[in-house]
């Protein structure tokens, strides 16, 4: 599982020029199931996302949470962020979870978000979108299952 958090003063998506999810201060999330990624790692990354720590206090530190500043989460699927570039010039994306399995924990992932006391917007998963951000800072996270122990 990955993800790609970028904090935003503003952001949206748009599907065939109609917008699908739009918000203010907040995150946009990009994220991206892979073959054998679960709930469990799902709701975790939710969880991680809820309470970082990343926007800033009146001292100019990063020391409040998405929630502690009433963000939004604009949740963005992007199957990409599974490329496998290393050979070759043209990127694979076979790591990328099956389609139905993909939006099926795309959906639990923002689900979960919720459940972690977030507003949370969408994308639309499979379609071709328009992603407008104005990114603050600017600060991107860049999560991994991989990574986590």
């Amino acid at each position: 599982m990955r993800a790609v958090l970028q904090r935003v003063s503003e952001a949206s998506v748009t599907v065939d020029d109609n917008i699908t999810g739009e918000i203010k201060q907040g995150l946009l999330i990009l994220f991206c199931a892979e073959h054998g990624d679960n709930d469990d790692q799902a709701a975790y990354f939710a969880r991680k996302i809820s309470k970082m720590r990343i926007f800033t206090d009146e001292d100019g530190k990063m020391n409040r949470s998405v929630i502690d500043v009433n963000g939004s989460v604009l949740a963005v699927s992007q199957f990409t962020l599974a490329a496998n570039w290393k050979k070759g010039n043209r990127p694979g994306f076979s790591g990328a979870a099956n389609p139905s399995e993909g939006e099926r924990l795309y959906e639990f992932f923002c689900n979960a978000l919720q459940n972690e006391g977030l507003s949370v917007e969408k994308g639309v998963f499979g379609a071709h979108m328009d992603v407008k951000l104005r990114n603050d800072g600017p600060v991107t996270i860049v999560m991994d299952s991989k990574d986590s122990a």
